[in-house]
């Protein structure tokens, strides 16, 4: 990308593992008068080879990637340019990962659900040095630092690391431990160590006391 075309545009990378998705972002952000899109790249290796080459203002990136997830690109571009701004777009409800992301150093959090119009919000409002977050979830966040969390198993899950929270979330999706391992490109045995530290933290005693924790998790969640 030539600086001199876009010298007036702030610019964004935009990371994606589908096609389709890259190219519906890409045509957004580039009919816009002050944004212009520095690349795109498919997994974290990819973002992070082209954040060293195109130097964005903003990466744009989803929280489910292949192989290293959205969660641990975050860390990794904050270790190595430290202040670059990311904004998480996702199909996962935000109440999922918001807090997750922000803590790991990404700066906002929107669903693919929300349009156009407020992506391009959320965009400009990281971009200048602001966190964008729902309503709803700023309230939430604000209740946590204030010390009023309502919600026990809330709490609990907050006790998990982001890889153990990934494996929480399989399980609920009724993933088996092999297709976990191939997912996130982990063995078993590093799978089975994540379980049995989950189930720890969550004091259950067995894996299928886990299973049925994991899966009313997942559908408390999706009824919002």
């Amino acid at each position: 990308m030539k600086k001199s075309a876009t010298r007036n545009k702030k610019s964004i990378l935009i990371v994606d593992d589908h096609p389709m998705m890259r190219e519906g972002l890409a045509q957004l952000i580039n009919h816009e008068p002050d944004l212009a899109v520095a690349g795109e790249a498919e997994d974290a290796g990819q973002a992070l080879d082209a954040i060293a080459r195109a130097v964005p203002d903003l990466v744009l990136a989803d929280i489910s990637l292949p192989g290293k997830n959205g969660l641990e690109l975050i860390k990794d571009i904050q270790a190595i340019q430290r202040g670059l701004p990311i904004l998480v777009i996702s199909m996962h409800d935000e109440s999922l990962y918001a807090e997750r992301v922000l803590r790991a150093g990404g700066r906002g959090y929107i669903m693919k659900q929300e349009g156009g119009k407020k992506l391009m919000v959320a965009i400009r409002q990281v971009l200048s040095g602001q966190i964008y977050v729902s309503e709803v979830m700023s309230a939430r966040i604000l209740e946590a630092f204030t010390g009023r969390k309502s919600e026990a198993h809330g709490s609990a899950l907050e006790r998990l690391t982001d890889r153990e929270f990934e494996v929480f979330r399989l399980i609920g999706q009724g993933e088996d431990t092999r297709t976990m391992a191939g997912r996130l490109h982990l063995s078993v045995k590093t799978i089975e160590v994540h379980r049995a530290n989950i189930k720890r933290k969550l004091e259950v005693q067995t894996s299928s006391e886990l299973i049925r924790m994991a899966v009313r998790w997942i559908e408390s969640q999706q009824a919002g």
